[in-house]
């Protein structure tokens, strides 16, 4: 019998090297400098609200490189506080690639610390279409790796544990709607209050998403999405075959948490709440279809 244990456990380990040396590191960024590099990273200034009603004006100061409190960590560090700014009653932190590391296919992980979002709070790990500024949302595409906070963890008191993953994509509305597929997950155990690894693994013919690939490698995906209908109008294959970049934001309020009214932002009552961010990394097969870019600026 242990001989037999032994064999299905040299197999096991035999398929994960495997499966890792599918794919080598391309870029990362393990937020260990002094300053955010920014070759690699813009940090958003503006007050738009996201599309979404959001509450807070994102700031630059509200990003910043230091260590997590309990680990050590060096980690890129986004702020949301109760602050008013700009007509805006919040402040908080986004930043992106977008023109400066862009790519398609690959696995994408980053080790993330969220903050307990209660009520209010809505933390994001997501990739856009580079080409979002001359294909307006949905055309350019929309890949949410990670989002919590949704109005419906909150209604079921699962605030920590509800965990949505969503494609967002089409040519045109049509009567207020356009093609996308989310779907959430509640999980056993928090993913709040401590690091977790999210993933992207994302090539021609499908879009998955995991949660803690590197303590449980067998897990399945929380979100799939077959990448199908090539070129059609309203077909994932027209959308999610070109490059993207990467976004962090710590997001307050708005339709995702279908809270508008800052005082009912029960995540800030007490003070100001951080997301870190340990490393991002892209990794790729070098098979041909691959594609990674990097600005020269």
């Amino acid at each position: 019998m242990k001989k037999i244990a032994l064999s299905i456990y040299l197999v096991a380990l035999s398929l994960f090297v495997t499966h890792a040396q599918e794919y080598k590191l391309v870029w990362e960024d393990n937020f260990d400098k002094s300053r955010l590099d920014k070759s690699m990273w813009t940090i958003a200034n503006d007050g738009e609200g996201g599309g979404n009603s959001e509450l807070q004006y994102y700031h630059p100061k509200n990003v910043t490189l230091g260590k997590e409190p309990l680990t050590g960590a060096k980690c890129l560090i986004l702020t949301a506080k109760r602050k008013n700014y700009n007509g805006k009653k919040a402040t908080s932190g986004k930043v992106i690639t977008q023109n400066k590391v862009t790519f398609k296919y690959g696995k994408i992980e980053a080790r993330i610390k969220m903050p307990y979002t209660k009520d209010g709070l809505w933390p994001a790990f997501w990739l856009l279409g580079n080409d979002s500024k001359e294909n307006a949302w949905p055309k350019c595409g929309e890949i949410d790796i990670l989002e919590m906070g949704n109005d419906k963890g909150i209604a079921q008191g699962v605030q920590d544990r509800y965990l949505n993953g969503a494609c967002h994509w089409g040519e045109k509305f049509n009567n207020g709607s356009y093609p996308n597929y989310a779907k959430f997950t509640i999980y056993p155990y928090s993913l709040q209050g401590d690091f977790h690894l999210f993933t992207l693994i994302w090539d021609s013919k499908s879009i998955k998403m995991y949660v803690d690939l590197d303590v449980n490698s067998a897990v399945e995906p929380y979100y799939e999405l077959a990448i199908d209908g090539a070129n059609e109008v309203d077909k994932p294959a027209r959308y999610f075959n070109k490059p993207y970049f990467i976004l962090f934001n710590l997001a307050v309020g708005g339709n995702f948490t279908k809270i508008w009214d800052m005082d009912k932002i029960t995540a800030l009552k007490d003070g100001e709440a951080k997301m870190y961010v340990d490393y991002v990394r892209v990794y790729q097969k070098s098979n041909g279809q691959e594609e990674i870019s990097f600005s020269k600026k």
